[in-house]
């Protein structure tokens, strides 16, 4: 019987090449154990990174034959990517000779030549090397580690053994910004003064003003108008302090004759609704506007007629003489595109608008709960904020408090602040950028040269924060300095957050 003995051949990367090792029977040789490497420092430097350490050789016992490269690598923290510091060779005392002996023949290979230092091992003496490398700094670098990579070499160069160990991690840690934002508080409204506008789109026979409610659909727009003023009249909580009507006309016959008109119109539109809501004739303003020209400009520009560009190019330049803006308009049109506008544009433009202004009551914090759900716009932003408080901030009825904070002071800067400050939370940046986006505003020399408000401040403050989330570093910056300058301590701290950031890039 014959017995089959297999040598398994090894690759090992030492010095940048690769060699080949016969492992049957042989042991991997190292002497990382008996290396130390004391006082390590790992820090970037501007645009690199340093590593500074004492190499302590005292306890390495290097055999004469053997050549030891020891090399510092920065390896990401997903082991993905890596950067190698300068080498350090420490050669056994035979073949620091031979070593020697082929640079005299001109003969130095490039691993040798590229080390930072080639150290003859003395054994049995205190031996120390005081490495200092860099390398050029990386983002994927943060949160990474330094491994040391042992490669031996006997004679003939041939490898005897790789080893690694790693010499510290985490190294340079991601800086993470801690952000400083202020609470801005609902601005206080003594006086809850409140109005509710509607169109009331009548019909008038052409050149009347009389109001028919028996003539098309009159009747249900003049029962949506009785009951819009009573939702508000008969509330006890509610003074009506006014209610103004206003008359409007379409653009055919002369400016002059359009403004009479509109005026009865209104005044016949007041009449009824003093008739027929029991309001006080003192209650009831009376307003006209003559022709509706921007009521025409938005139809016009919603339809698809052939030539509206044209007509809405007319209608914005004769903005001081409609008399002339409506003849060049009708050398524009042909008989049967004036007809198209008299069927379907104009009968809208003959309507009447009115408005009714009131004032609330205050609420205690029972009736401000309940009216929430009923009349939100009847609260201030206190109460609801007061509302809000009074729960969980996880609960339903929070978030529908401030869902109405929001839906009808959209652009208080106690809203803007907390919804974009939420906005932040959840991670969603873009959002809150959006929302504060009119802080951008404040930015302006004119601005500045006004002088922020605290509020205006905290909301550029904010507004730097969320784009340095965003990743808008230079947006950041900008805001984050205007908002420093007015005072805002919050901001001068984030500036100093934002820079940590960027110089990490």
């Amino acid at each position: 019987m014959y017995k089959i003995i297999l040598a398994v051949a090894a690759f090992v990367i030492c010095n940048g090449t690769v060699q080949a090792r016969d492992t049957a029977g042989k042991k991997n040789v190292t002497y990382l154990d008996a290396v130390r490497f004391e006082n390590r420092e790992i820090a970037k430097d501007g645009r690199e990174v340093c590593l500074n350490m004492d190499i302590i050789l005292d306890s390495a016992k290097i055999r004469t034959q053997h050549t030891v490269s020891l090399t510092p690598v920065l390896v990401s923290a997903d082991g993905k990517q890596e950067k190698a510091f300068e080498t350090v060779i420490v050669d056994g005392k035979t073949r620091h000779k031979v070593f020697l002996r082929r640079e005299a023949l001109d003969q130095t290979d490039s691993a040798r030549y590229s080390a930072q230092a080639i150290i003859k091992r003395k054994n049995r003496t205190e031996q120390e090397y005081a490495y200092v490398s860099a390398v050029p700094y990386s983002p994927w670098m943060l949160d990474g580690k330094v491994t040391v990579r042992e490669c031996v070499q006997g004679c003939a160069d041939c490898g005897e053994g790789t080893s690694e160990t790693v010499l510290e991690s985490p190294v340079l840690p991601k800086f993470i910004p801690q952000w400083a934002t202020g609470k801005i508080e609902p601005a206080p409204e003594p006086v809850k003064r409140r109005e509710e506008s509607r169109i009331a789109r009548l019909h008038f026979r052409w050149d009347r003003y009389d109001i028919l409610p028996s003539w098309k659909d009159n009747s249900t727009v003049l029962d949506t108008v009785t009951r819009s003023i009573a939702l508000v009249k008969d509330k006890d909580y509610i003074s009506i302090t006014g209610i103004y009507v206003a008359g409007f006309a379409s653009p055919e016959g002369t400016w002059d004759y359009n403004i009479r008109l509109s005026r009865n119109r209104a005044q016949s539109f007041a009449r009824y609704i003093a008739g027929h809501n029991d309001v006080a004739d003192s209650l009831i303003h009376v307003e006209w506007s003559g022709e509706d020209w921007d009521g025409f400009r938005a139809r016009i520009e919603d339809s698809d007629f052939a030539k509206k560009d044209r007509i809405i190019d007319v209608i914005d330049t004769f903005t001081e003489n409609r008399n002339l803006c409506e003849r060049k308009m009708m050398r524009l049109l042909t008989r049967s595109e004036y007809v198209w506008l008299l069927r379907n544009i104009y009968p809208y433009l003959r309507h009447c608008t009115y408005r009714v202004e009131y004032e609330v009551k205050n609420f205690d914090l029972g009736e401000a709960r309940r009216m929430i759900y009923e009349r939100p716009q009847d609260l201030n932003l206190s109460e609801m904020y007061k509302v809000a408080g009074s729960y969980s901030p996880d609960s339903e009825e929070y978030a529908h408090a401030m869902a109405m904070a929001a839906k009808y002071y959209p652009h208080s800067p106690a809203v803007m602040s907390d919804t974009a400050a939420a906005a932040i939370a959840r991670g969603d940046a873009a959002s809150a950028v959006e929302i504060l986006s009119e802080a951008a505003s404040l930015m302006t020399e004119e601005a500045m040269d006004r002088g922020l408000t605290g509020e205006q401040a905290e909301l550029l403050n904010l507004y730097g924060t969320a784009c340095a989330q965003a990743g808008q570093y230079d947006t950041a910056a900008a805001a984050l300095e205007a908002a420093a300058k007015a005072g805002n301590a919050n901001a001068e701290h984030n500036m100093s957050q934002l820079l940590n950031v960027i110089s990490q890039l």
